[in-house]
Formats: C-alpha cells, structure tokens, sequence
C-alpha cells in the first residue's frame, strides 16, 4: 500500500463490515436531502428519492454543530439493508398474506427501493449504514476515518464494528 500511494511513512487503516445490501447515492444541497439513487451498473442508476425518504434512519436534512454552514453540495453513500429481525418479520408477513416468503434480505432491500409506490417501501423495516462520501463542497475530509467521524456527527448511521488501526498487525488482528 505504501509503495502503491508512494508514502513513506506510517499507514492508519480502518475495516469495515462489508454490509449485503443495496448500494446508494445520497445527495444532500445545503444541507437538505434532494436525491436518492441506486448504485445500478456502476454507471447509471435508478433514482428513488421518494423511497429512501421513508426510511427512517436516513436524514432528511444535515445536524450541524453549532455555528457550521451546510455544505453547499454533498454526496453521502451508503447500503440500504434489512436487519435480520426485520427480514424475518417481513417474511413472515409476506407467509401470512399468502405471498412467497424472498429469499434473501439483499434481493428484498433492492426490491424495495424499486416499488412504485414509496408507501410500500415506507412499511418495511429498512436501515442503511453509511461508509463514505463522494461529490461534496466544502466538506474537508482527507481520510476515511474522519469521512465517517464527520458523517457521524452529522446525523448518519456508521457501522459501529468500523475500526481504525495503525498498524498492520492491529488491521489483521
């Protein structure tokens, strides 16, 4: 890693949980939650900011510590998820309307944010767990470390099992 960044001093690392959701792209402008979109192709995604709107963990508009202005553009993103508990409630409730129980919690996520109608999506338990940031002005972050202190501190759920390490050792520990 050092010789690929072309550091020659000390490295810090953070781990995170790999969450199997579905990815998306917040976009917030002055601090105001306007667009959502999945991660699609990589390339092009499906916007579905009325459906992640719903979902309760997600802020619709940034905490800012006193006297900080919103930034004026920033791009949060992050993976829509069902907890287990939730996926089995779901699914119990899909058996209980007579409907095909999904397979997996990550299909349903993603079909979720899919729906037509964001009152559907609204009645199912998602979360999301942020894990970095993209586009953004006025946002001064130069690590991932501080990326997600600072998306903490501004209202985002951050996986709490993320560490930070300072060494190799540590990071494999």
């Amino acid at each position: 890693v050092k010789e690929r960044l072309g550091i020659e001093g000390s490295i810090t690392y953070v781990s995170e949980p790999k969450i199997d959701g579905s990815a998306v792209s917040l976009v917030y402008e002055e601090g105001v939650l306007t667009r959502g979109a999945t991660r699609g192709d990589g390339y092009r995604g499906e916007e579905v900011t009325a459906n992640l709107r719903t979902i309760r963990t997600i802020p619709l508009e940034l905490k800012t510590p006193d006297g900080e202005d919103p930034p004026r553009l920033l791009e949060v993103r992050g993976e829509v998820y069902f907890s287990r508990e939730a996926f089995d409630r779901f699914n119990a409730l899909q058996i209980d309307q007579g409907r095909k129980p999904s397979p997996n919690p990550r299909n349903s996520a993603a079909g979720s944010l899919r729906q037509l109608d964001s009152s559907i999506t609204a009645e199912r338990e998602l979360s999301i767990w942020v894990y970095g940031v993209g586009e953004r002005t006025g946002v001064p972050i130069n690590s991932q470390s501080m990326a997600l202190q600072w998306l903490e501190e501004r209202g985002f759920p951050v996986n709490p099992e993320i560490r930070v390490h300072q060494t190799v050792d540590s990071m494999l520990e």
